[in-house]
């Protein structure tokens, strides 16, 4: 079915919904959506409906995927987008794929790098999420259903989910498509200049958190390591916290909660490419 085909039969069918008794199970297990004022979990209930409209869930390995589970991985997916616009408009940054594929436990992608004389080496990556450009998400059942149960207040979907948004930039590099007169900003080029100037400094500072924590014996930083390897993992782990305990957040990043602020509730609605 092409685009254009999906988006026509979502724009015909019936408003979805999402029953109450299976939301309040959904906001139980998750704290951090419960604690979303009222208004917004009403409004997060419907985007996630009609995300589940649109997207196809399969299970790998012989897992059968609930309604229980598809609720869960929707309300997380929909959190970063609660306030971009209208629920439609809102989920056209999540129009370039169908497919979601939970798997029952970690997954192994088999990889290759090449080396700086040229060597091709091999290896086994383990996943816990996936995002590919222009194709489905893999998540892993276990760390779905553990967000915000650790000390990271990680959340795999928020994690995978906002990769996707970076790349609707022309690739994940850290730095997603920015609102009309983010921060303040009257262009492009200033509104990533704003962007910029509050990540980049916040990435080598946590980078350096990691190596002194890592060669050194040095307390680790409160937001997951894995944000260190790259300025992209750095914004979706960044994310995860923001959604998952904005409070701490804020205060571990001090100079980065504005900024997320000003991503995640914009004056006007980003529009998807």
């Amino acid at each position: 079915m092409t685009r254009f085909a999906r988006r026509l039969r979502a724009a015909i069918a019936p408003t979805p919904e999402i029953s109450a008794g299976l939301w309040l199970q959904t906001l139980h297990h998750y704290p951090f959506l419960a604690a979303l004022p009222l208004a917004d979990q009403a409004k997060l209930r419907a985007l996630s409906a009609i995300f589940l409209q649109r997207k196809e869930f399969s299970g790998a390995h012989g897992l059968v995927v609930t309604d229980a589970m598809a609720v869960a991985i929707a309300a997380q997916a929909c959190l970063p987008l609660l306030h971009w616009g209208r629920p439609r408009q809102a989920l056209a940054w999540y129009d370039d794929f169908v497919g979601i594929v939970v798997h029952p436990a970690e997954a192994l992608a088999r990889r290759k790098t090449m080396d700086a004389a040229g060597v091709v080496h091999h290896y086994n990556e383990v996943l816990l999420g996936e995002a590919m450009e222009h194709g489905p998400v893999m998540l892993a059942w276990p760390a779905v259903a553990a967000a915000g149960r650790s000390g990271h207040a990680s959340s795999v979907v928020i994690h995978e989910f906002v990769h996707k948004i970076d790349m609707k930039s022309g690739g994940a590099d850290g730095c997603p498509p920015l609102p009309p007169g983010f921060m303040g900003t009257s262009g492009v080029r200033a509104a990533h200049a704003a962007w910029h100037a509050a990540w980049e400094p916040a990435y080598a500072h946590f980078r350096e958190q990691v190596i002194i924590a890592e060669r050194f014996g040095g307390e680790w930083p409160w937001l997951d390591a894995y944000g260190a390897t790259a300025p992209a993992e750095f914004f979706a782990v960044a994310c995860e916290a923001y959604f998952v305990h904005r409070e701490r957040f804020g205060e571990e990043f001090p100079a980065l909660l504005p900024v997320l602020d000003a991503l995640s509730r914009p004056a006007q609605a980003i529009q998807a490419k």
